[in-house]
């Protein structure tokens, strides 16, 4: 018992405050993130939207997306890491309270695309601020305590937007836009004043280096993100149709659907740091990715077997381990591949890769779940993703990260 405390213990060892604070605010703004896990419910249950449709809203989603992390980047390289995610979060208030007024197809969509732009603007710049404000030696782990503040976030977000929807499902996007408020007010309290740890080096104080790359012309990096965006477009299928699996197959509710994906959140905040801690020196990052790439396929692959709810439950605790074995490394992977001025155009990219699938994933996943069910659905997915180990096995090797 002793040596597992101690191995909790040192996980944490040698994380800077800044990189806390950065997770107490991403915890407080996910505690709010209820749209997500809920809107394909939402359109389906509530406005009576079709399955094409519900796709081709998401797609919108997913295109806002790309905008917005190609945008945040480039802001972010020019404005500074504080200025961009204050303005995103501050944007994205109003816009989140107007959202249930838009109930056609017509101008929901237009809406969503605008709503996730503003959004995401934000991950960029927040992925820098983790590198900027973390010990180089500890950038993966000060990742893995961001996303573990996500994925506490998650888990109490669902399970809380649940209940909220069993009343009105307005009050998700009402929950969502305090989320945001409360989350900004705390990341410009702590914030505007603090210095990074990692701050860019003034051209004029540093003797003249070799040209940096460009993110969007790196062969390798550009090769790694369409891995990374086919990664996606199976793994994403957890925020889509999975929701809609739950409801349509087993006939769960809105509060039970939101403590089964609050159980991954849950899962990852208990386990991920100490995971991470562990193989992140007994493994090399292709090793880690590769295998956490698989056993994200193993997870919608089990679902094609029905052994009722635990099942469900067992499914969603692999599906957890692969993204917690796979996700904080790309992360490392993009921001080690930068150089020194030009980390949002990397973190940019990189968040561009996930933004993609978005725009793809929703809508293949409803065309195939509405034509030819499920169970293909699940197997197109974990194909998917064991396409995308097999990449990251042969493009990592050439990094050389």
């Amino acid at each position: 018992m002793k040596s597992i405390f101690q191995v909790y213990i040192n996980s944490y060892k040698g994380l800077s405050p800044a990189a806390w604070l950065l997770a107490l605010v991403m915890l407080i703004n996910r505690t709010g993130s209820m749209v997500i896990p809920f809107l394909g419910m939402y359109m389906s249950s509530e406005l009576g939207f079709s399955k094409t449709q519900i796709g081709l809203v998401l797609g919108c989603f997913g295109l806002g997306s790309v905008c917005g992390s190609w945008f945040g980047g480039w802001l972010t390289d020019r404005f500074g890491s504080f200025k961009v995610q204050a303005m995103s979060q501050i944007a994205v208030i109003p816009l989140f309270l107007i959202l249930p007024g838009f109930r056609t197809f017509e101008t929901l969509a237009p809406m969503i695309f605008l709503l996730t732009m503003v959004a995401d603007i934000f991950r960029p710049a927040n992925s820098v601020s983790v590198a900027r404000y973390a010990k180089p030696e500890n950038i993966t782990r000060a990742y893995s305590l961001n996303r573990m503040a996500v994925n506490l976030g998650f888990s109490i977000g669902p399970a809380l937007g649940g209940f909220l929807a069993s009343i009105s499902y307005n009050w998700i996007f009402y929950g969502n836009a305090l989320g945001a408020a409360v989350a900004v007010f705390v990341f410009i309290y702590f914030f505007r004043n603090r210095t990074q740890n990692q701050a860019p080096i003034k051209a004029e104080e540093t003797k003249p280096k070799p040209k940096e790359r460009n993110a969007y012309t790196d062969g390798l990096f550009v090769i790694f993100n369409i891995l990374c965006c086919i990664f996606s477009m199976g793994f994403l299928q957890l925020l889509s149709t999975l929701p809609l699996f739950y409801k349509d197959v087993y006939a769960l509710d809105a509060g039970q659907i939101g403590l089964l994906l609050g159980f991954s959140g849950f899962v990852i905040v208990i386990f991920e740091m100490v995971l991470v801690h562990f193989v992140e020196h007994r493994f090399s990052v292709r090793q880690v990715m590769v295998w956490g790439t698989a056993i994200t396929a193993l997870s919608y692959f089990m679902l094609n077997v029905d052994f009722g709810i635990i099942w469900l439950y067992m499914a969603m605790f692999i599906l957890s381990t692969g993204e917690m074995l796979t996700l904080p490394f790309m992360a490392t992977i993009s921001i080690k591949r930068a150089g020194l001025h030009n980390q949002g155009a990397y973190m940019g990219f990189n968040s561009l890769a996930f933004a993609a699938a978005n725009i793809f994933s929703p809508y293949c996943g409803t065309y195939l779940a509405e034509h030819f069910g499920y169970s293909v659905l699940w197997t197109v997915a974990g194909t998917t993703l064991l396409t995308a180990s097999l990449g990251f096995y042969w493009i990592i090797s050439r990094m050389k990260v």
